[in-house]
């Protein structure tokens, strides 16, 4: 089977492309390198099986071409990181709804079955924990530029369901929580790769707030399984469903395990939301999903723990740093 992976050279687009390949499968990842990398995919470069377009999400004559020649689509590119959503707003809401427009428009005039992936941002601030994939949506003011990002998807999510609804178009949605792992880069703000960078050069760890928000971390193999058995599965069609971790943990928390783990000295300091991020920042105290539907639809049941996660993030940046010295 031919499939298409947008996002391709991304954190999570790369482990895809591994596991499809691996199954023997043809890939074909679009990625224009906004975010994604080069040596995410590189090792993949020369196989048989894999090929590669360097192209923004936002050509509509080459994401036509692209998935006319494909038998499923995955999208997962996509604007990612609070720091880029912050920063760059306008960027971030255009890549994401006319990206996804974009692909949604070639996959219904092929009739491709596609997985649109969403975010756990979409829950907004709402107060009911953990989140099911038919709670009410708790979206904040629109002068608060970090809900420019969960409403985007969530229209992303409308549209999807928009499709299905019009002419049955074969489309499902996965709402991610807090995937991390090996490749995932703390440039944009994702807390689990800086943290550990920090621990391995003995900096402090820098917990934005007082540390007491929580948040749930799933390994990304866990997610690429489930994302592939999703796609599988012909009842997913038309369908929402989280995709995570329950184990809870506040952000103060994870930095200590971080620090025990990688056997570091490093302290923490605490920096306030408005240094990081400007003084209109909102966060969400809690975000852990209810994992029932998707348990129940295909058997879900995440395998790596919390301690799993750090031990191969921090394995991961320790051969980085190795490699790098040996090339010096």
């Amino acid at each position: 089977m031919r499939i298409l992976i947008t996002g391709g050279a991304g954190f999570i687009g790369s482990h895809l492309c591994d596991a499809l390949v691996a199954s023997g499968h043809s890939v074909l990842a679009l990625d224009d390198f906004s975010t994604g990398r080069h040596e995410n995919i590189a090792h993949l470069e020369g196989h048989a099986l894999f090929s590669l377009v360097s192209a923004d999400i936002g050509d509509e004559a080459i994401v036509r071409e692209c998935v006319a020649s494909a038998d499923r689509v995955f999208h997962l590119a996509s604007a990612v990181g609070v720091r880029l959503i912050v920063e760059q707003p306008v960027r971030t809401i255009d890549t994401i709804v006319h990206g996804t427009s974009v692909v949604l428009k070639a996959c219904a005039r092929y009739r491709r079955p596609v997985l649109i992936t969403s975010t756990s941002e979409v829950y907004g601030k709402s107060g009911k924990v953990p989140f099911g994939e038919e709670d009410d949506l708790v979206i904040g003011p629109s002068t608060k530029r970090r809900w420019g990002y969960a409403v985007s998807k969530a229209l992303d999510e409308f549209l999807a369901m928009a499709y299905w609804h019009h002419s049955r178009m074969p489309v499902t949605v996965a709402r991610l929580f807090n995937t991390v792992g090996p490749r995932q880069t703390g440039q944009y703000g994702m807390v689990l790769p800086r943290f550990v960078q920090q621990a391995l050069r003995g900096e402090p760890l820098s917990v934005y707030g007082d540390g007491t928000q929580t948040r749930c971390f799933c390994h990304v193999k866990d997610v690429v399984q489930a994302l592939v058995r999703l796609m599988d599965y012909s009842q997913a069609r038309g369908q929402v469903f989280n995709i995570g971790n329950a184990e809870e943990v506040s952000i103060r928390a994870l930095a200590e395990r971080v620090i025990e783990l990688a056997g570091s000295q490093s302290p923490i300091r605490l920096v306030p939301f408005e240094e990081a991020y400007g003084p209109d920042f909102e966060d969400m105290q809690r975000r852990v999903p209810d994992l029932t539907k998707i348990r129940e639809s295909i058997g879900y049941a995440p395998r790596y723990t919390l301690d799993d996660i750090i031990r191969d993030i921090i394995e991961y940046y320790t051969e980085r740093r190795a490699t790098r010295a040996a090339g010096a």
